[in-house]
Formats: structure tokens, sequence, C-alpha cells
């Protein structure tokens, strides 16, 4: 996935983080910034799904 993102659009990213997957916290998402790998093992732990999964939702809401 590509990590390029400026700051003004991870906060709305960030939003769209949250109301998904509203059982990160808001320290987990801030610390996720630019780092996918992060963020995915997050989602991973926290919903138990596979990275594929992961991944493709993160896609639907335009996470680059």
């Amino acid at each position: 996935m590509n990590e390029d993102i400026a700051k003004d659009d991870w906060k709305q990213l960030a939003g769209r983080i949250k109301a998904k997957w509203g059982r990160l916290t808001d320290d987990e998402i801030q610390d996720s910034e630019g780092n996918t790998d992060y963020l995915i093992g997050k989602l991973q732990e926290r919903y138990g799904l596979a990275r594929e999964q992961v991944e493709e939702n993160l896609r639907d809401i335009g996470y680059p």
C-alpha cells in the first residue's frame, strides 16, 4: 500500500478508520500515521481479520 499520505488527507482517513473500526484507540490510529504495517497489525489484532481482508477494507474507505 502507498504510504505517501498528506497530513490533511490523514485527518480525513483517520476519521473514516475510527468510524469503521471503533475498537482502535485514538492513540493507535495516531501512531499508525504513515505506518501501514502497524495499522494492519492493529486491525488484525483487534478484529481477527486476515491481512488481505484488512487491506481490502482499507481500500474501500479510500486508504491508498
